[in-house]
Parts: structure tokens; sequence; C-alpha cells
């Protein structure tokens, strides 16, 4: 596909829901759905997939989409009161058409969207905690797509959250690909009620079901495929931390919107910031970034 620029579209979804498409001059392009700010699709110049979405996902609310990067906000897991994950995956965002100014060295060669999302008075019943949340999502003229979140407490009392971009990467077969940067660290186990281990392992490999939060992570983290020959680099700003999610086979036969084999092409490793919660004063506000590229590897 030739074109002078990048492009933004608008389209709607079979349910009505309205989704953006970014593309940048060479071909890569990036789909967003507006319910739950969620990037659905992103895919090479040569339109080739990079995130995996279930073929039993179901796309209308109250259901959250088996895909893509769902973005758990704020709350993280079951780690409170709230939902599994919090609730602004299962929420409609709106297009920002006046957001913020962002850092001047910030590029303008890109596609991007700038989304919000502000609580509902359903949404205050249960989280009592006024905010906004904007996120910019992008697609760079390299074709690396980017995450920028920026979250206000516009409360007249402190609050607390966790976050994370659940990303599912599509992989060829998750017994093949290995995950590195996370040698030494810590982890907390969802397996063993979060108890706390370090890891062993020079690189992350799979043999059975892994749900994990690395804490304290480095800002860049490798997903290497060696059947497909490419590596996902991720790199982040903000989320200390790296959530690694594969549900295996036993798993994958109890959830209703995900198939019994799909466990093999898939495989979530997630910036995060969830061990210390991030806390906002009155009017401050927190930034996290997430950016992830995909290179050829030998």
């Amino acid at each position: 596909m030739n074109q002078s620029g990048p492009a933004v579209e608008v389209t709607k979804d079979r349910n009505g829901i309205h989704q953006v498409v970014l593309r940048n001059p060479r071909g890569a392009s990036a789909r967003v759905s507006l319910y739950g700010g969620q990037v659905l699709s992103w895919r090479t110049d040569r339109g080739e997939e990079l995130l995996f979405a279930s073929t039993k996902a179901i796309f209308k609310p109250p259901y959250a989409v088996r895909g893509g990067i769902p973005i758990c906000f704020p709350q993280f897991g079951q780690r409170g009161s709230l939902e599994q994950h919090g609730f602004a995956r299962n929420r409609i965002w709106i297009i920002d058409d006046n957001p913020p100014p962002l850092h001047p060295n910030d590029p303008s060669d890109k596609a991007y969207t700038d989304l919000l999302l502000k609580p509902s008075e359903d949404d205050l019943k249960i989280w009592p905690n006024s905010f906004e949340f904007r996120l910019r999502v992008s697609l760079t003229a390299d074709g690396n797509l980017s995450l920028m979140s920026r979250i206000r407490n516009i409360n007249y009392k402190p609050f607390s959250f966790s976050i994370a971009y659940l990303t599912y990467f599509s992989i060829s077969d998750i017994s093949e690909v290995r995950v590195e940067g996370l040698e030494t660290l810590d982890y907390l186990d969802n397996l063993c009620q979060r108890e706390r281990f370090t890891e062993q392992g020079d690189a992350l490999t799979f043999e059975s079901e892994v749900d994990r939060v690395y804490l304290g992570s480095r800002d860049t983290i490798a997903i290497f495929d060696h059947e497909r020959k490419r590596t996902f680099l991720i790199q982040k700003q903000g989320l200390p931390d790296i959530g690694v999610w594969n549900p295996w086979e036993k798993k994958s036969k109890t959830m209703v919107d995900f198939g019994d084999e799909e466990y093999k092409g898939m495989l979530c490793v997630n910036g995060a910031a969830v061990e210390k919660p991030i806390t906002l004063k009155p009017g401050e506000e927190w930034t996290g970034r997430l950016e992830l590229s995909v290179v050829p590897s030998s």
C-alpha cells in the first residue's frame, strides 16, 4: 500500500462499536476498539498479524475481548475488590479531540489516536475515585506500536491503582519460544498463592501453565520465536513489573472464550505496575509507556 503519510480512519465493527485504524506509509497497521481502548490488531507491512485473538473471543459488552492488548485498570487480576483486571477493559472510551500537549520530542511522523476514559456514576459506586485516563496509541514509521497512558487524579483525595497492558503475542508454538530479560528476578507465582520465587534460568521457556509477575524488571524484554525467526522487543517506562501468562492445555478447556488448542499459538507478556500500586495525590498525573517492535532473528 503506497501512501504519502500516516493515515487514521474511524470505522465500526459488526456490533456498531467504533474502531480507529492506523496505517503507516509502508502499509503496517493497527486497529483500536473504543470498547476497552483495546488494540485488537497489529500488522506488519506484509500484512502479518502480530497479536493473538481467540477465534472464540466475544466482541461485545459486557465481555472482555480475549486477545489483542486489554488494559487492566485500576486493578490487576484479583488483587482487590473489583472484577478481574478492573473495569477499564469493559468500558466504552471516547476519542479525545483536544488532548493536552505531549513532550516536544514526541515524533510527528506517525499515525496515532488519543482516547479518553472517565468514570461513570456506576464506576464511582464501585471505585469512588475521579480520574482522567488518556491513552495515545501510535504506529511509527518503522511499524512499532506504542501505548502511552496518562492517568490524572481529579479527586479531592489520593487514590492508588495497579495497571497492566495484557499483551497477547501471536507465536508459532509455545514450546519453541523463550523470554529473555527476566533472569535472576524475583517473581510472584499466581499458581502458588502468589508465593515469591527467584528466576533461576537464563531464559524462560514453557512446558506447562505459567502465571507470574516478575518484579522490578529491566526496561527491555525480548521474546524469541525460533520457528518464525523473529524477536519481539518490549520496551517500557513507568511499568516496573512484567506479567507472563500461558494457560496451557487444562485451563484452556475451561475458558468459554478460548479454543482448546489455542494456548499453543499465544503468549502474554505484560508491562505492568502490580506489586507496588501507584498512588496519586489530587491533581497529580502518572505516565507510563509501552513500545512494541519486532525484528528478524537468526
